[in-house]
């Protein structure tokens, strides 16, 4: 048995009590929790109070409310975490942000505190709508898509149900083979960044309009890439 001294409490340890201390005080996953187990250790090995809160960083106060945890529930009740969490005004009207956020994406921190004032009438710093924005909404600042001026998303709807899942069903059944195709063109040039020199250096580059062409093929099925490359040109002719 270990016997720690205490003005006012009087602690006793077990073997099994100190060792579970001596592996939690490195291994539990919060530092606060792991603080807890190095004071109540360095309590069953002995050591005085002056000590002990010296070396675990923590004022004596603190380290009478770890011997009380301790007293009351042992290793359990130094588990335990008790953080005074306040809860931001905001969050009573975040379905009613993130509803008008989704209609009336703002484009910056700014427009964003406007369009919270003029809903709720609270008025935050940046960083706290920032936060919000982040935190409580899961919205990130992401950068806009374009998408094609032709482009119609009901005949694409029909696409995908009449022409392309049917198709995708028979290559899961071996019936045919569907593949994804693309083609990338890239030109042979000489992109250089900034030189300190006295006069301006001056590097070849190729003669004329170089290109390598890759063309990319994905198995619907398998997900196996099949590329064919050359230098010449791409049409689709060479792809069929």
């Amino acid at each position: 048995m270990f016997f720690g001294r205490a003005a006012m409490l009087r602690l006793t340890f077990t073997q099994a009590e100190a060792r579970a201390l001596a592996h939690q005080r490195f291994h539990h996953q919060h530092p606060r929790v792991r603080r807890k187990m190095e004071a109540l250790w360095l309590k069953s090995q002995g050591l005085a109070h002056k000590e002990i809160a010296r070396l675990a960083g923590v004022s004596g106060n603190t380290l009478r409310s770890y011997l009380q945890q301790y007293a009351e529930g042992g290793i359990a009740a130094l588990k335990e975490l008790h953080f005074r969490q306040p809860k931001s005004e905001l969050a009573a009207h975040q379905a009613t942000i993130v509803a008008y956020f989704r209609e009336h994406p703002p484009a910056s921190i700014n427009e964003a505190i406007d369009g919270i004032r003029e809903l709720t009438g609270f008025s935050r710093s940046p960083t706290q709508v920032r936060i919000f924005l982040k935190e409580k909404c899961g919205m990130r600042r992401l950068k806009t898509g374009t998408l094609p001026a032709k482009g119609d998303p009901d005949v694409q709807e029909a696409f995908k149900k009449k022409e392309l899942e049917p198709r995708l069903a028979e290559a899961k059944d071996g019936k045919r083979a569907v593949f994804f195709v693309d083609a990338a063109h890239f030109v042979l040039g000489a992109f250089v960044a900034m030189l300190w020199c006295r006069c301006r250096v001056w590097i070849r580059a190729p003669s004329g309009r170089q290109r390598f062409n890759v063309l990319g093929a994905l198995d619907a099925v398998t997900k196996e890439v099949v590329t064919v490359v050359n230098a010449t040109y791409i049409n689709w002719v060479w792809l069929f």
